[in-house]
């Protein structure tokens, strides 16, 4: 018999309200993750035992009482926003697989629409990953924005976003300036390992794909209405282009160029974490990181 892959573990709201009952569980989760082997001091110049100073949110060293902020150099730095509403919002934007609009932060942790829409963009900052594909990978191109004029579909008013799908894995999603070759092939260059099989449909853009990265390539002829062919298809890629344009289209209805790369990476990064065991929420948790150089 067949061994079932583990699931992702639920994590519902009562379990986030028993972790994160108030800001000092947050910080405390907060010390702990990023200082896992203890809290360096720069003035004893070595790790030492530090208790939480109650009139702020830091760290005390108990032999020379130098002060370190868990919260200096990540994105809840100088906010006045209180630490479980940032894991609040966290926790919703990582509790759904469509994308959860500024609006409905408002509404759910009760801060304004501006707090709302900055905590939304810095979090987001969080999901930006680079990762490299390999296996079998499929390459799609699809577009965004612009309106309709006449019956003709144009355009030449859309934006072009280039996807690679790892099957059964992760993604990369990019916003480009185009798609012809000389623009699509250097990024998938830059994103899918060498001797990977790579699966496209017939577009031009595709001829050179193979070039020195010993790629195999395979391609799927959707003008002659065919699909599927034995194991060459684009399924995967195009599954991923219906997650977000339902998620676009119905949680935030629209969406500048602007800031349309910060989407494709929140979706990108929900996507390629699918099928972890960990909840969404501690995976979107982890990302947290400071600059070194920062106490």
């Amino acid at each position: 018999m067949e061994q079932q892959k583990p699931k992702m573990q639920r994590f519902t709201y009562k379990d986030f309200e028993q972790m994160f009952p108030d800001d000092a569980s947050c910080l405390e989760w907060l010390r702990s993750f990023l200082y896992p082997d203890g809290i360096f001091c720069k003035k004893c110049d070595r790790v030492t035992k530090h208790h939480r100073t109650l009139s702020r949110p830091s760290y005390s060293c108990d032999y020379c009482g130098h002060h370190v902020h868990p919260t200096a150099g990540t994105i809840f730095h100088k906010s006045s926003t209180s630490l479980r509403t940032w894991f609040h919002a966290i926790y919703l934007m990582a509790s759904t697989r469509c994308g959860i609009s500024a609006k409905q932060i408002e509404r759910e942790t009760g801060v304004t629409y501006k707090t709302a829409w900055r905590m939304f963009k810095q979090i987001r900052t969080l999901l930006q990953e680079e990762r490299m594909l390999d296996g079998a990978v499929e390459v799609d191109e699809t577009y965004f924005g612009g309106e309709r004029r006449g019956h003709a579909r144009r355009l030449d008013n859309k934006k072009p976003i280039l996807g690679m799908v790892q099957r059964n894995g992760a993604v990369v999603a990019l916003v480009a300036d185009n798609v012809k070759a000389e623009t699509v092939i250097p990024e998938i260059h830059k994103y899918v390992l060498p001797s990977t099989t790579i699966y496209t449909d017939t577009a031009s853009w595709y001829n050179t794909v193979q070039g020195e990265r010993r790629y195999r390539h395979k391609r799927i002829n959707h003008s002659a209405g065919v699909y599927v062919m034995g194991d060459i298809h684009t399924n995967s890629v195009e599954g991923f282009w219906s997650l977000i344009k339902r998620g676009i289209g119905g949680v935030y209805h629209s969406v500048s160029l602007k800031y349309l790369q910060n989407y494709l990476d929140e979706y990108s990064f929900r996507y390629s974490h699918r099928k972890d065991v960990e909840p969404m929420f501690l995976t979107f948790l982890r990302q947290i990181a400071k600059p070194p150089d920062v106490c």
